[in-house]
């Protein structure tokens, strides 16, 4: 009987990039409020809140983003939607 083929490593779970992974990281923070998080947007991560909740977006709509921490996207996704409902 023949050896079965050796099976290829499975690829990582997240291979997000760094700046991803730090808006998530960012997103399960807590915020004393809005002024606090833009200013540590702009200091930690070097980009404006615009383009943050632009990244944000997309994260929310990421499978690898979902896998790297379902908690946060999936929580995220919940406001997401019940904030479109409400429109």
């Amino acid at each position: 009987m023949p050896d079965p083929e050796p099976e290829e490593p499975a690829p990582p779970v997240s291979d997000l990039s760094d700046r991803d992974r730090a808006v998530l990281a960012m997103e399960r923070r807590g915020w004393p409020g809005p002024g606090a998080k833009e200013r540590a947007i702009r200091e930690d991560l070097g980009i404006s809140p615009t383009r943050y909740y632009q990244v944000l977006g997309a994260l929310l709509d990421d499978p690898r983003a979902l896998a790297h921490d379902p908690v946060t996207v999936n929580r995220l996704r919940r406001v997401r939607a019940a904030r479109r409902e409400g429109r």
